[in-house]
């Protein structure tokens, strides 16, 4: 026979969160500045190998710059897409200093909008970059 197994309830489980960017840079910087890894396993509630995990990390981290709130860094994320965010978030906080309400329909509507413009303008950008292209390859077969 096995060892039996026993009660679950003498270990304590840790409840899984997600720790935003925001508080990953936070971490790398205090802990560029001399505050140890316990120091923030306690602070944030968090296990060692998580608060080292994130500074073994720390250049993806730095060098991340994404919308605020944002917990995970993928590839699967465009640079359009986090544009958009950051925009939004702008045009939200602006308009709430100033006392408008802000409906959900209106937040899809202007990150639609944001979007369209955000798109247009980068293929505004490739279509010039292709005309320079064009007119310096232009140039070269003109000298020859």
């Amino acid at each position: 026979m096995g060892p039996m197994k026993g009660n679950d309830s003498s270990k304590v489980k840790r409840k899984n969160t997600n720790i935003t960017i925001d508080v990953q840079k936070e971490i790398i910087a205090k802990h560029e500045n001399g505050v140890r890894v316990s120091d923030f396993a306690t602070q944030f509630g968090m296990a060692k190998p998580t608060i080292c995990t994130i500074l073994k990390n720390r250049e993806t981290i730095k060098k991340a710059d994404i919308a605020r709130g944002v917990t995970v860094i993928t590839k699967l994320r465009s640079q359009t897409t986090e544009e958009v965010e950051k925009l939004l978030l702008i045009w939200i906080n602006d308009n709430m200093l100033a006392g408008n309400s802000v409906s959900d329909g209106m937040i899809c509507e202007k990150a639609r909008r944001l979007h369209d413009d955000l798109v247009k303008i980068a293929l505004v950008r490739v279509v010039i970059l292709m005309f320079s292209k064009l007119a310096e390859g232009g140039l070269r077969n003109l000298r020859k």
